[in-house]
């Protein structure tokens, strides 16, 4: 195969032949087109700035330059700044593969991420107290986000299961995740989440009277002809896709950057994890 010109070409080829889900193609391409701005030096976009922003036009041979790995160093700090060890790892890792793959074509002779380490895993952050879910509940957001929040909290439920709910699973007369017959096993069963009434009118409102197809969707159409394993992850009446954990954990963390003293943002688990914490200060 002859070397091609641009970066994003490559990334292309690369991503072709790589043994790949579409979901995860899909995430390959952002993580691989991320790297394109520190490649010539721009810091990468932040938040949703970067979901719809054009990477600059790089040469594939840049990626040889002796001063590369420095700046690739530098972007990959800053993104451990701001973003977990599993999101940073992850983009890393797209990367390295890439690199090796074009190392073994010939289209490149250096590896930029030779000097690059795994972050370690992320301890866990302390459940947010009374104080910061009062907080986050005051804070102008939409009402796809504060239906998620406060079912998360109202049920201490992890926010996988949570965004893995269908509307045809929730009593909301019962305030609680109903039982299915067709769901067979109880292994296939969702999960038992429960919440009060108020997140429960939240509910009623973000539904609008939507009786199947996920409950939490995104706020743009899926693709016009999705594969039968996702045609269950989208709702049949409006187009929209269900919403994925990492876009919930990234929407999340930039709602509460300007209240975490620490300037990151918290996370899902510190919110869901939080019913818990003042269940058990309260005591028996």
């Amino acid at each position: 195969m002859t070397a091609p010109v641009e970066y994003a070409v490559a990334v292309d080829a690369y991503l072709g032949q790589a043994p790949l889900s579409t979901t995860s193609r899909r995430v390959y391409r952002i993580s691989l087109a991320g790297w394109a701005w520190p490649l010539v030096g721009r810091p990468i976009p932040a938040g949703s700035r970067r979901r719809g922003a054009a990477p600059p036009i790089v040469p594939l041979a840049l990626l040889d330059d002796p001063g590369i790995p420095r700046r690739l160093a530098e972007a990959f700090a800053d993104r451990a700044a701001e973003s977990d060890a599993r999101t940073v790892n992850r983009e890393l890792s797209a990367l390295r593969g890439a690199v090796g793959w074009w190392q073994d074509l010939g289209w490149i002779s250096a590896d930029p991420t030779a000097g690059l380490r795994h972050r370690p895993p992320d301890e866990l952050a302390a459940p947010l107290g009374a104080e910061q879910v009062g907080a986050l509940f005051r804070l102008t957001a939409s009402l796809r986000e504060h239906a998620f929040w406060r079912l998360l909290y109202d049920s201490g439920a992890a926010a996988a299961a949570v965004l893995a709910l269908d509307a045809d699973q929730l009593d909301l007369d019962g305030h609680r995740v109903r039982r299915l017959p067709s769901c067979g096993t109880a292994d296939e069963q969702p999960a038992d989440i429960a919440w009060g009434v108020p997140t429960g009118q939240f509910l009623r409102w973000l539904l609008a009277g939507r009786t199947w197809g996920p409950v939490f969707v995104t706020g743009r159409r899926a693709g016009t002809r999705p594969s039968r394993a996702a045609a269950g992850n989208v709702c049949l009446q409006t187009g929209q896709a269900r919403l994925s954990y990492r876009r919930a954990a990234e929407i999340f963390a930039a709602a509460t950057r300007p209240l975490d003293p620490a300037g990151r943002g918290w996370t899902l688990h510190q919110l869901s994890a939080a019913t818990q914490a003042s269940l058990s200060a309260a005591g028996p």
